[in-house]
């Protein structure tokens, strides 16, 4: 339902595709601009934390964002779900800007200690926790059923575009005029994202979702009903087993893992910008082709099958010998990551009915960016203790087991994305 003092106008005709639909490039250039203003706060934030303090210490600031965003995030979704997901992610953008301005001027007039620097990862770390669970929210509402798989394509180019040029721009901005102006930077980009998410029409819900008991509950039973809708579903529940279970076997070897084994074959710091470099060409390429095509049949069978395919590639680069086979070798992990991580969005707001898709993105959210993370330094210490390959094999076949589990979920093998007509 559109939320009081929004008007939600009708979408585009049945059957434009999503590439062609004004409203839903609106949506991509505001999360392409938000995407972007992340990359650079983080490098900022980066850079003055690692000034200010030792490296041990300006790790810990670091990692304070992600406290509050494991914390917080399933209440983001009970937020997403009662007060609508346009609201959340625009009053998220905004206090992003007030955050980041605040930021700029601090830097600028002063030279803040460490305990500064935490309180603004902290700060943003919170922000995140709503603002994720929300920008999940919004495709089902902005586009028709049978373009999902096509807007989830267009997502992960933008994954792709904001990583590079939220990098690029930010040491830019930060060897132009300091950490200051790259904080000064992101707050501007937040702020143009403010500005094209509300030009952004939502489609209001069907009557039958506007579940008048769901709306008069209190947030903690809105809690339990949503992890509740989620056991009860079928597809919902393995799908979510498979996230868990796959971002977990994935998220070491992908991060601090390249890191490590790029140092232990001494290939430095160029070869491991190859690597990284090869999985975003595959992950982009992955996008690209989701985007043209649209839909894939057998959207659950296919995203279990590259999962599969990711966990072999991501053993099999712990034993390549040469730079060129891994940057080949990193780039079918980031194709057949980036096909598993479109259509598992895909999937989830393709069956996920409106009522509950804050909550339901919120959980997904949780495993992907709050738990697995936090494999990170058990990955960091296995691999100084016992080398990368056993490290990068282990992993490896806990993502296999995520896939296998996926195979063995009938529900979850015969699922279908909605269809273009």
């Amino acid at each position: 339902m559109a939320a009081p003092g929004i008007s939600a106008p009708p979408l585009a005709p049945p059957g434009l595709p999503a590439h062609r639909d004004a409203n839903v490039l609106r949506w991509l250039a505001a999360f392409t601009a938000s995407l972007i203003g992340d990359a650079m706060w983080f490098l900022a934030l980066s850079w003055a934390a690692t000034r200010a303090g030792d490296p041990g210490r300006a790790g810990l600031v670091l990692a304070a964002g992600a406290v509050p965003r494991a914390v917080l995030m399933l209440g983001g979704g009970v937020l997403a779900d009662r007060f609508g997901p346009r609201r959340i992610v625009i009053g998220s953008d905004l206090t992003r800007c007030v955050v980041m301005f605040a930021a700029a001027a601090l830097l600028a007039l002063t030279t803040p200690g460490l305990w500064a620097l935490a309180v603004i990862a902290l700060l943003f770390g919170a922000v995140d926790a709503v603002f994720l669970p929300a920008v999940g929210a919004l495709p089902p509402r902005i586009t028709g059923p049978g373009q999902l798989g096509r807007l989830n394509g267009m997502k992960g180019i933008a994954v792709r575009v904001g990583s590079v040029a939220g990098a690029s721009l930010g040491g830019t901005a930060v060897a132009t005029g300091g950490p200051s102006v790259a904080f000064a930077a992101a707050g501007t980009l937040f702020a143009v994202s403010l500005a094209l998410l509300a030009a952004v029409r939502l489609a209001p819900l069907p009557p039958d979702d506007l579940g008048a008991e769901g709306r008069a509950a209190t947030p903690w039973k809105d809690l339990t009903e949503g992890l509740r809708y989620i056991r009860r579903r079928r597809v919902l529940a393995a799908l979510m087993t498979v996230i868990a279970v796959g971002e977990l076997g994935f998220a070491g070897p992908l991060n601090i893992g390249l890191t490590l084994l790029a140092a232990e074959r001494g290939w430095g710091a160029a070869g491991l910008g190859w690597i990284v470099s090869g999985f975003g060409a595959g992950a982009g390429a992955a996008s690209l082709l989701l985007t043209v095509r649209g839909r894939l049949p057998r959207a659950g069978l296919a995203q279990s099958c590259c999962l599969g395919v990711g966990a072999v590639a991501v053993a099999l680069l712990a034993f390549v010998p040469a730079l060129p086979a891994a940057v080949a070798v990193a780039a079918v992990v980031g194709l057949v990551a980036g096909f598993s991580g479109a259509l598992c969005g895909a999937l989830l707001q393709t069956v996920t009915e409106g009522p509950y898709l804050g909550r339901v993105s919120s959980v997904a959210a949780l495993f992907s960016l709050g738990i697995a993370p936090l494999s990170f330094p058990l990955t960091g210490a296995a691999i100084g203790a016992w080398g990368a390959r056993p490290v990068f094999v282990a992993s490896a076949a806990v993502a296999a087991a995520g896939a296998l589990l996926g195979l063995a979920a009938p529900a979850l093998r015969r699922a279908e994305l909605a269809d273009r007509s």
